[in-house]
């Protein structure tokens, strides 16, 4: 009975001193994943904050001419023109058409008479319809001055009390919308017409090189109050809503979110009406990589960017030797002898 006793005891000892081991190896277990978790989450905040703060483009706020703009369509049409109705059988010779003439030359030579231009000019040709009967022996000749084309345009009268003699206007031709030919406002209409509850506005524009043909179809912007303002590049703004916010840059190169009212935009400036002045730096380009109150580095717009020699192979010089791939091979020296063992095998 006491050996039965003395076994059981033996028994639970050996148990209870297995339990606490499992114990104590659960325990180690869980302080060594901490305890890793921790130093890995050490390591990478140290590594990640000595990251060094984004290169941004940067720009400083500076004024600009804005102006406003009335925008339509018009048809250009010679500033003179005159035609002539010719019998063909009293054409002597044959009449040189779409050619420049000059005042006092011969037109069109007939049988009873000579016809000259009475100004400097191109000679065109309009034909009768053909239901007409005259057509059959009439010509028609138009002598038309397009060195300068004027251009009849209807206002709307919302704009009527900005539009004055003079203004600058910019002309672009339907055919070549890259190229934009100056006019200035010739004249506008004493009242506005009730039927079109339009202004009557006449263009002028200069056509010495005959660039463009009378009857095109010209695209047509009237310039107006023209200003000097702040401006910002589009691509600096942020848009939430109806609000408009940028970055402004402090002098330790800190953002600082801020909201801005804007006017007019042109040619990719926006007009600022407040929030900003005249000096001030703020973020151009690369708005996603920009945080409130974050350090960058700012890039000065238009600064060229310095080359990278990351990757570069430095080229060998005339007394370096390019490197072979098999240069460790012969640093061995398995295949040739060590000159101790030249120097005796000559010596024998």
């Amino acid at each position: 009975m006491m050996d039965r006793g003395v076994n059981t005891e033996n028994f639970n000892m050996k148990r209870s001193t297995k339990i606490i081991s499992i114990i104590i190896v659960f325990f180690l277990i869980i302080t060594a994943v901490i305890v890793g978790r921790t130093m890995i989450g050490m390591h990478f905040q140290k590594k990640f904050s000595k990251r060094p703060p984004p290169g941004i483009i940067v720009k400083t706020v500076n004024e600009k001419i804005f102006q406003n703009k009335v925008e339509t369509f018009g048809t250009a049409v010679p500033i003179r023109t005159k035609s002539y109705n010719i019998e063909k059988y009293q054409i002597l010779t044959p009449i040189k058409f779409n050619q420049k003439i000059k005042k006092g030359e011969t037109i069109a030579s007939l049988k009873n008479r000579k016809i000259t231009a009475s100004f400097d000019g191109v000679i065109g040709k309009k034909d009768f319809s053909n239901d007409i009967e005259v057509s059959e022996s009439s010509i028609l000749i138009n002598l038309e001055d397009a060195s300068t084309l004027l251009v009849d345009v209807d206002i709307p009268e919302i704009y009527a009390p900005f539009i004055n003699q003079g203004l600058a206007v910019d002309i672009k031709f339907s055919g070549n919308k890259t190229k934009v030919y100056k006019g200035i406002v010739e004249s506008t209409a004493s009242r506005i017409n009730t039927e079109k509850r339009s202004l009557a506005t006449r263009i002028s524009m200069d056509n010495s090189k005959l660039e463009i043909l009378p009857g095109s179809l010209l695209e047509i912007a009237i310039n107006y109050n023209q200003r000097s303002s702040l401006s910002i590049p589009d691509t600096s703004v942020i848009l939430e809503g109806n609000k408009v916010y940028i970055y402004l840059v402090n002098k330790e190169n800190i953002t600082q979110k801020k909201e801005i009212k804007i006017g007019t935009r042109d040619e990719g400036y926006l007009e600022v009406i407040s929030g900003l002045e005249e000096g001030q730096i703020i973020v151009a380009e690369g708005l996603k990589k920009v945080r409130p109150n974050g350090k960058i580095k700012p890039i000065k717009d238009g600064a060229k960017k310095s080359k990278s020699d990351w990757k570069k192979k430095i080229k060998p010089t005339k007394n370096e030797s390019k490197k072979s791939k098999f240069d460790w091979i012969k640093k061995l020296n398995i295949f040739n002898k060590s000159e101790s063992k030249k120097k005796d095998d000559k010596n024998k």
